[in-house]
């Protein structure tokens, strides 16, 4: 009786390893996207979160504010929020996440100057 060898040869294993190889170059991209598109859904909630706050502190002081600290809003993990004008007519503020670069998005709410790229009053905008 003639005894077979059993197990995988070289060539077998290579070519898994490359097949795998293959479907990890295709997966990776489809991934980033997703995580960058993430990232921009945050800074929007962020944006659209800080609205309530803002409107929240107006109810208080008849005044919008420029200070998180006083409107007492965490920001998400990684998302630089910046108020960029405030007074008692109205207010407006950026959001930004470094792994999104170069999304920005905005929001404006009153008689203040619209920032880029934000142009129609309570609506976030990003480019």
């Amino acid at each position: 009786m003639s005894h077979r060898p059993r197990g995988f040869t070289l060539i077998e294993l290579l070519i898994v390893v490359v097949i795998i190889g293959i479907l990890a170059a295709i997966a990776v991209p489809k991934f980033q996207n997703t995580k960058g598109k993430a990232y921009v859904a945050s800074m929007k909630s962020d944006l659209r979160n800080l609205s309530v706050s803002e409107e929240g502190y107006f109810y208080e002081h008849q005044a919008y504010t420029t200070s998180l600290d006083s409107l007492e809003f965490v920001p998400s993990h990684g998302v630089v929020l910046t108020i960029t004008q405030a007074g008692p007519t109205g207010w407006s503020a950026t959001s930004m996440h470094p792994n999104a670069y170069p999304h920005t998005c905005a929001i404006f709410y009153g008689s203040v100057t619209p920032v880029a790229p934000a142009t129609t009053e309570g609506e976030v905008a990003c480019q």
